[in-house]
C-alpha cells in the first residue's frame, strides 16, 4: 500500500544516518522515529513557491532523501511509511486537526501512523515540525516528558459525537494546550492526497502564503515564519513560554539562513523565486 518496495531504504537510512538494527521491535521504531525527526526538515517551499506537492514516494524520496530538503506532514509520512512498511512493521495512517489551543473546528490536515509493535500502540508523529523526539504510547492519561519536552494524550470528544485524542502541549501557563485531534479512523494514501491538495493549493490555506520552516534539534527548535526566526530552547519549550530568541530577516537573507540555520538547500531558480515571492508578499 505505501510502496515499501520502491524505497531505496540503504539512501533513507543514510540520509538519517541510522545505522541500528532493521527488524520491526520497538527500539528500531524509537530510533528511526527520532533520527527522522532530527534529520529530515519541516518546510512548506514548495506549496508556497509552485503550489504543487507530490506524494509520489519516487518524488518524495528524491526530494526529502537524495536531494535533502524538507517538506510537511503528507511527505514525511509517505517516506517513513514506506520505510516501516519495508522493515515489518505493522501502522495505520491517521488523521488530525491542528488546534495549537484553538477552540473551532479546523480541517483534519495532519497526518500521523499508529504503529503496533510489541503489544503497544504507538503514535509516530514525525512530520509536525517541532515534533516529538519518540512516538507516544496511545494510552489515556498518558503523561511523558521526551528528552525534556512534555507532552499528554487524553481521549476526548473531538467534534459533536465523535470521540477520539487529543495530544497536548505545555500552554505557558502551568496548564496544557492542545496541540491536535485525532481519531483511529484508518487513512489511505487516498486520503492523504484530498488533504495535501488542499494544504498545497487551497485559497484558505495557510501554507501556501508565506514560507514556513522549522528544524528541531535536540537542545532547541528554529523556526522560519515569513520573515520572522524564532529560536526556543529545548527547557523554554518545557514550559510552552515564549521564544528565546525572535528576529526579523531581509528577504535576500532568506536562502543563506535557509541553508546555514535549517539546513534546506535551494536551487538557484528557487532562492531567487522564493526572495521575489516574499518581496511581493511584503509590499
Amino acid at each position: 500500500m505505501w510502496h515499501g518496495e520502491q524505497l531505496d531504504l540503504d539512501a533513507y537510512l543514510a540520509r538519517l544516518t541510522y545505522e541500528g538494527e532493521h527488524i520491526p521491535t520497538e527500539a528500531t521504531l524509537r530510533a528511526l522515529h527520532r533520527a527522522h525527526v532530527l534529520s529530515v526538515r519541516w518546510d512548506n517551499l514548495d506549496s508556497f513557491l509552485h503550489r504543487s506537492v507530490s506524494l509520489d514516494l519516487a518524488d518524495v524520496q528524491g526530494k526529502l532523501v537524495h536531494r535533502g530538503r524538507g517538506g510537511y506532514c503528507y511527505e514525511h509520512i509517505t517516506l517513513f511509511a514506506a520505510a516501516l512498511e519495508r522493515l515489518g512493521f505493522r501502522f495505520t495512517a491517521l488523521a488530525g486537526r491542528v488546534q495549537m489551543g484553538a477552540e473551532k473546528i479546523l480541517p483534519a490536515t495532519h497526518a500521523m501512523l499508529l504503529v503496533e509493535v510489541g503489544g503497544r500502540r504507538l503514535l509516530a508523529d514525525v512530520g509536525f515540525g517541532a515534533s516529538p523526539l519518540a512516538p507516544i504510547e496511545l494510552v489515556d492519561g498518558n503523561e511523558v516528558t521526551i528528552e525534556g519536552r512534555p507532552f499528554l494524550l487524553r481521549r476526548t470528544e473531538i467534534t459533536p459525537g465523535a470521540d477520539g485524542w487529543a495530544l497536548h502541549q505545555p500552554d505557558g501557563r502551568g496548564g496544557w494546550m492542545v496541540r491536535h485531534t485525532f481519531t483511529e479512523t484508518p487513512q489511505y494514501p487516498v486520503d492523504n492526497e484530498v488533504g495535501n491538495h488542499f494544504i498545497a493549493t487551497g485559497p484558505h490555506s495557510p501554507f501556501n502564503r508565506r514560507p514556513f520552516v522549522q528544524r528541531i534539534r535536540a537542545d532547541r527548535t528554529d523556526q522560519l515564519d515569513g520573515l520572522t526566526w524564532t529560536t526556543t530552547t529545548a527547557a523554554t519549550a518545557a514550559t510552552g513560554g515564549e521564544p528565546d530568541e525572535k528576529r526579523t530577516v531581509h528577504p535576500h537573507e532568506l536562502p543563506g539562513l535557509l541553508s546555514g540555520t535549517f539546513g534546506v538547500e535551494l536551487s538557484p531558480a528557487e532562492a531567487r523565486s522564493l526572495i521575489e515571492r516574499v518581496q511581493r508578499r511584503e509590499e
